[in-house]
């Protein structure tokens, strides 16, 4: 099979206490021909010294500061613009991916002629711990599946760039990766996930996620914009999206050892 290049999108604010671990697990990938574009959202700490540092030494990755704090979702178009891999990639500044997890997912896509997938993914905690809980996904997305739960890992989520093209990504500031998603299924119809887990997302104390009331605004916010719905077609929505996500989405506990 051919090795094509991929361009791993990472957007990063403050991210001193992370980046250096991130960074290292993209450079451990089995798969070497990458290139990863960081775009520092205008951080007031560390992290770009750290990143700059790095950088010095593995031309690889490709560095882009923005002058102010303009949000995840401008920080990744603007890595997009720098972008030349035939594959687009996403991997935050805080998580990370397993060593085969670009090896494992070119092929797939390549073996199954395929323009997009993503994977399942494994929870750690701010300090790197396993939580041993692990997020799976159907093996045969719908887009109506999509559209009630975002079953799509934002680290683990991988799309052809020579098929749709350079996606943009919405300038909100949350839940940008969700109307990606929805943008490649909206065409595909159907995606195919590679059935392991092949990331550790890190869960964070103040993230939106860990916020159950953010998770409520946010996501009715996707209903009534993105998809232009009523407000009462968003609330019913809304409703059935927490079902989903509380009751219905695939994971399970893996027992401590």
């Amino acid at each position: 099979m051919q090795n094509p290049l991929v361009s791993i999108i990472t957007p990063c604010y403050n991210s001193e206490k992370f980046i250096q671990e991130t960074i290292q697990s993209v450079q451990n990938q089995t798969y070497q021909n990458w290139e990863m574009i960081i775009v520092d959202d205008a951080s007031t700490d560390e992290t770009v010294a750290i990143i700059d540092k790095i950088a010095s030494i593995d031309y690889r990755i490709k560095v882009n500061k923005l002058n102010k704090n303009s949000g995840t979702g401008i920080a990744r178009n603007k890595a997009l613009d720098f972008a030349n891999g035939k594959y687009i990639a996403f991997l935050d500044a805080d998580d990370l991916w397993k060593p085969e997890k670009l090896k494992t997912q070119v092929n797939f896509l390549q073996s199954n002629n395929i323009p997009f997938t993503f994977s399942y993914y494994e929870c750690i905690n701010e300090e790197g711990k396993p939580l041993n809980i692990a997020i799976e996904a159907p093996k045969h997305l719908s887009y109506r599946q999509l559209f009630f739960c975002n079953y799509v890992g934002n680290l683990t989520g991988i799309y052809d760039v020579d098929y749709f093209g350079k996606i943009s990504i919405s300038s909100t500031r949350k839940r940008q990766d969700w109307m990606l998603w929805l943008t490649i299924l909206q065409k595909i119809k159907v995606a195919h996930i590679v059935p392991q887990s092949l990331a550790y997302y890190r869960v964070r104390q103040n993230s939106i996620s860990a916020s159950k009331f953010d998770l409520v605004k946010h996501n009715y916010a996707v209903y009534k914009t993105f998809h232009e719905l009523t407000v009462v077609k968003s609330i019913i929505c809304m409703i059935i999206f927490l079902f989903t996500q509380l009751v219905v989405k695939p994971r399970y506990i893996k027992p401590s050892i």
